[in-house]
């Protein structure tokens, strides 16, 4: 359990770097659109609070989560999610803020009682324990990032990121078949600047196909919150070049990402 514990450590703390930035927020602030068309820093944080809570779902109760899924498909179709967004953006801010704190907390404690080699059914394939949280780290920080371009507020990278950057070699594969398209059949070296300087690393040393440049690039990349051209990630090999296209480190469909120069 020393691998989810760490985790769980890493998501409580990427949690409370926004939420740090969240509490002096006055309510203006929260109606602030973010770089997701229609969505404000309101309906970032009711999305990220829902999906901790039924997250929690999945690990306490599987068939309840299946249920709620299969009901949710079937009176709100696709749109679910956004209307799911929208319902708690209309809560008051103090009191989203404070639904979110308890989802998070209710998730942290869930994923911690999933017995070893567990699995929890989610919108895409069922994942353990381990990999939820990671799944939690990554949105809490990519819905982070919207909140603090909205706001003009710069966060500084942390090795929480690595944590990112892991689903997001990890998600090769499926920004492929999301798209329709052949899986790469060669192996990927993948070299990312950590924050502090350091090299992580996946992949054989002796691949042809690769990828580097700094980790923060590369998240902001896989999460399609910035747009390729404004990044400092670079291929070889016509199947890693591809891949930069197409990556998406988060399941369902693919959105349209963020413009070339949006955020230069």
């Amino acid at each position: 359990m020393a691998v989810l514990d760490d985790l769980l450590e890493d998501l409580a703390a990427e949690s409370g770097a926004l939420d740090a930035v969240l509490a002096p927020l006055d309510a203006a602030a929260w109606r602030t659109p973010t770089p997701a068309g229609g969505w404000t820093v309101a309906h970032q944080i009711a999305h990220l609070a829902w999906t901790d809570r039924v997250a929690a779902l999945a690990a306490r109760d599987p068939d309840g989560f299946n249920a709620m899924l299969t009901r949710a498909l079937q009176e709100d179709g696709a749109t679910f999610v956004d209307q799911e967004a929208e319902r708690g953006a209309q809560l008051e801010p103090a009191e989203l803020l404070a639904a979110w704190r308890a989802d998070r907390a209710e998730l942290a404690a869930a994923l911690a009682e999933v017995p070893p080699g567990g699995k929890l059914p989610w919108f895409g394939p069922p994942m353990g324990a381990a990999t939820m949280a990671t799944a939690r780290l990554m949105e809490t920080w990519a819905h982070g990032q919207d909140v603090v371009d909205a706001l003009g507020v710069k966060r500084e990278p942390t090795a929480r990121l690595r944590n990112v950057a892991h689903l997001g070699v990890r998600t090769r594969d499926f920004a492929f078949v999301q798209r329709g398209l052949p899986v790469p059949d060669a192996e990927f070296r993948i070299e990312l600047t950590a924050p502090d300087g350091s090299l992580w690393t996946w992949g054989p040393e002796t691949a042809q196909e690769r990828v580097s440049g700094p980790a923060l690039d590369f998240c902001l990349l896989v999460a399609q919150r910035r747009h390729r051209d404004d990044l400092g990630v670079r291929a070889v090999g016509a199947q890693a070049d591809q891949w930069l296209d197409i990556a998406q480190v988060f399941a369902g469909p693919s959105g349209p990402g963020r413009s070339k120069g949006q955020f230069a």
